[in-house]
């Protein structure tokens, strides 16, 4: 008996160090919630936006005749050069020749009339309705020969600007009603190109802006190009905009159609960064945790810009100087004391 008491005693006395549940009581204190933190501050992220596009010459157009007939010359073919005015192709006029003849001389005689009625309403043997109806019929007759003449102008048609046949969809012997595509003509000094870029860059760039373009079936070398037009649209479904990039001077073997890929560097304006770690997402947007001089965190919903390796744009939500959680969100929760460590522990 006296020994079950001893091995009680000696229980009691090994229980007094430990809570409930025999438990350490050390161990019952929570555990602090480490973070890492970083520095919210103003700067610039040096962006080339990089995107693909094809070759296409600035001024291009679709020959078309103005009248029907018979062409009868084609004077030039799939790459010929040409120069503004040169002749291209020649209809069939003689029709409207004819007519222009008969027009003309119906002109006279309306004219003819006019006089003789002028000189008899001066004399008083006819009336002003005469006279006036001598003088409309007059005007008509002018009227229906210029048009005449302006339609055999349009019989043959010449060369807008200078440049290179691309395509030649008719031949000498065809009928073609009006307003056929009857040729292409480009201009292959000036080349362009239309790339897609990001609604985030689009703040960043502005025309007249200079750019790189490689063109692979050059050997990928860069000429130096220039931004010549930004489009103000954004495509809502892909949310990018369309730049219109031309080529300061065009390379030899450069053509249209040609694959390239344009480089657009963006020297964005200072703003807010911090590390892309410290970007948070849910439901309700974006946000990140803020670490509060009392040792809270809270949560701010902020607006991201552009993004750059490790590091993103804040656009609104903190103020530079602000100390961000870049890591430590499980279980982090706003309003949790938390103890902020150095980036080189691990938590």
């Amino acid at each position: 008996m006296r020994y079950l008491w001893a091995i009680v005693a000696a229980l009691a006395m090994a229980g007094c160090g430990e809570g409930s549940g025999g438990v350490p009581a050390d161990a019952q204190a929570p555990r602090p919630h480490l973070v890492e933190l970083a520095t919210a501050a103003l700067g610039k992220l040096d962006y080339v936006a990089d995107r693909g596009g094809s070759l296409r010459a600035l001024r291009e157009v679709r020959v078309l005749n103005q009248e029907d007939g018979e062409v009868v010359e084609v004077t030039a073919r799939e790459g010929d050069a040409v120069v503004a005015g040169d002749l291209l192709i020649r209809y069939d006029d003689r029709i409207l020749r004819a007519e222009l003849d008969k027009t003309a001389a119906a002109m006279r005689e309306a004219e003819l009339d006019y006089q003789r009625n002028r000189r008899l309403q001066e004399r008083g043997f006819v009336g002003e309705e005469a006279l006036s109806r001598a003088a409309t019929a007059l005007e008509i007759a002018r009227a229906e020969l210029r048009l005449l003449r302006e339609r055999l102008r349009h019989m043959t048609i010449h060369a807008p600007f200078g440049g290179v046949i691309s395509q030649r969809l008719v031949e000498p012997g065809a009928v073609t009603a009006r307003h056929t595509h009857l040729l292409t003509l480009l201009d292959p000094s000036t080349l362009v190109t239309d790339v897609a870029v990001s609604e985030l860059v689009m703040p960043q760039i502005a025309v007249g802006d200079p750019a790189l373009v490689r063109i692979d079936a050059l050997g990928g070398t860069p000429y130096p190009g220039r931004i010549l037009r930004i489009h103000p649209a954004i495509d809502p479904v892909t949310r990018t905009g369309r730049v219109e990039v031309a080529l300061e001077s065009v390379p030899a073997g450069a053509r249209p159609g040609q694959f390239c890929r344009v480089e657009l560097p963006t020297g964005g304006r200072e703003q807010i960064l911090v590390p892309l770690a410290a970007l948070r997402r849910d439901a309700t947007g974006e946000f990140v945790f803020v670490y509060e001089d009392d040792g809270t965190v809270r949560r701010a919903s902020v607006t991201s810009g552009l993004r750059l390796a490790d590091r993103v744009e804040i656009r609104d939500g903190i103020e530079a100087g602000a100390r961000v959680v870049t890591r430590g969100f499980i279980g982090l929760e706003p309003g949790r004391r938390v103890e902020p460590v150095e980036a080189r522990e691990q938590l």
